[in-house]
């Protein structure tokens, strides 16, 4: 497998900055549909010569922004709020070249929990994130998947970042821990957004390549059943 480094005038950089792509999982279940969803988004990557790290954002408490602007004055790209995942996921962000933040659907809304850390992430070290690719992925049992998809987006439209898209909206459905793996058209358009994504960066990264992404054969999948 090729390992795709950043590049810069005078070609490849050295071999430890191979481009890398952090996944957020925004729901309490370490590995829960959610993670199922994120892991065949990672997989992909991997496979196209990117590196990916998973980070679960837990089931302990998460604080919410109180905007007290302390992160603006120290200017540390950190929050001021030191006991949760927040400060943890921000000292990865400068690191990485592309996000995807995935989130199961509460009553037709994304994690409150993974939604405060966005917004502390983006308020405190948004400068590190922006003009990087991001894409959303939100996982259901039936409904409320695009209202939560589209408050997820509302954020990232706002720091510069080039969103990812796929052959549908980023959605996968599943109840039990797991099950989303047999919606073969939710893994299908994992897989899709995976390769768009490893495509767009090595675009901005001046990667030699040319060639758009191969889409499978579409897999419609329905469940009434």
């Amino acid at each position: 497998m090729t390992l795709y480094k950043r590049q810069n005038n005078t070609g490849y950089i050295n071999t430890d900055n191979i481009m890398k792509v952090l996944l957020i999982n925004g729901s309490a279940h370490k590995q829960g549909n959610t993670f199922t969803a994120l892991s065949e988004v990672a997989k992909t990557l991997e496979a196209d010569g990117l590196e990916t790290e998973i980070v679960n954002i837990g089931n302990k408490p998460v604080r919410g922004c109180i905007a007290c602007g302390a992160c603006k004055r120290n200017q540390n790209g950190r929050c001021v709020f030191d006991d949760d995942v927040c400060n943890s996921i921000s000292a990865k962000i400068a690191e990485s070249d592309g996000f995807v933040f995935g989130s199961p659907v509460y009553y037709g809304q994304p994690n409150g929990a993974l939604l405060a850390v966005v917004q502390r992430l983006l308020f405190c070290n948004g400068d590190a994130f922006r003009y990087k690719p991001v894409a959303n992925v939100a996982v259901c049992r039936r409904g409320g998947a695009t209202a939560a998809f589209q408050t997820m987006n509302m954020a990232f439209n706002m720091m510069s970042m080039p969103q990812v898209t796929s052959q549908y909206w980023n959605i996968a459905y599943g109840r039990e821990q797991g099950e989303a793996i047999h919606d073969e058209e939710g893994m299908q358009t994992m897989r899709t957004l995976a390769h768009n994504m490893s495509w767009m960066l090595k675009k901005i990264h001046g990667v030699a390549t040319t060639a758009k992404p191969e889409g499978e054969p579409w897999k419609p999948t329905n469940f009434i059943r």
